[in-house]
């Protein structure tokens, strides 16, 4: 009865949101975690022998699942926190102190509701620019903020731009990352860009977007979420969180 009540209420909530289908449910997270190593091409000198953390851009998995990443932290819409928590959808979020310090609370209320917190320096530089002991400030600075205001330094971090070099992630990892996830795709409010040739969705994708609102888009973050969500479940893709796969 709780499981049918569950799926009314999912039902319930994806009319209410606009949505034209129900999201579909991710499987339960794979007992072994894959191996996940840095992305072919996106490897730096040294990466495997100096235990690096790795560049990539989607996830070893046959399951039909995509991981939503969002990133900087300018537009603080509550609209979306209730959307996103009526329709159970996980996603990962990658955080600049300069976007997120006039309001640190609106954070919070999702780190109550289990999205992990991450990393996205505290200025959002384009870091191969900067000399490491930068590099280090940039990306270590970030991880204190992050303890201070939500209680745990993370182990994901995503450089800026999806930039970096052998400094950036030498830097991320004297600071406590183990991980470096950039994307496969990018949606928007009115489009999606794709980094592969075949312009598709494939297992294991992470997805990425932008804590943006009108002032930067022809819309809202639920419109891109709606977006998002009616492009996957019509292809048969549910949305994973990306921790549960690390």
């Amino acid at each position: 009865a709780e499981a049918r009540e569950a799926r009314a209420a999912l039902a319930a909530a994806a009319k209410r949101w606009d949505l034209k289908k129900v999201p579909l449910t991710a499987p339960a997270p794979p007992e072994k975690k894959p191996e996940i190593k840095a992305r072919e091409g996106f490897e730096v000198d040294g990466q495997e022998e100096d235990g690096l953390p790795p560049v990539f851009t989607t996830v070893p998995t046959k399951e039909k699942v995509v991981f939503l990443t969002i990133d900087d932290g300018a537009e603080k819409d509550p609209a979306f926190l209730k959307m996103m928590s009526e329709l159970k959808i996980p996603y990962t979020v990658f955080l600049t102190d300069e976007e997120i310090k006039d309001d640190y609370g609106y954070f919070k209320k999702m780190q109550a509701r289990g999205v992990t917190l991450n990393n996205h320096t505290l200025s959002h530089p384009y870091l191969p620019g900067l000399s490491y002991e930068d590099q280090k400030r940039e990306i270590c600075g970030m991880q204190d903020v992050m303890e201070k205001h939500y209680g745990k330094r993370p182990t994901l971090f995503r450089p800026p731009y999806g930039n970096y070099n052998r400094d950036t992630l030498r830097a991320a990892k004297s600071c406590g990352i183990e991980y470096a996830p950039i994307w496969s795709e990018e949606v928007y409010v009115d489009h999606w860009e794709y980094r592969e040739w075949d312009q598709d969705l494939h297992p294991g994708d992470i997805v990425l977007t932008h804590f943006r609102g009108e002032n930067d888009w022809d819309g809202t973050m639920t419109d891109m979420v709606r977006r998002f969500l009616d492009r996957i479940t019509a292809d048969g893709y549910a949305v994973a969180r990306l921790e549960d796969y690390l």
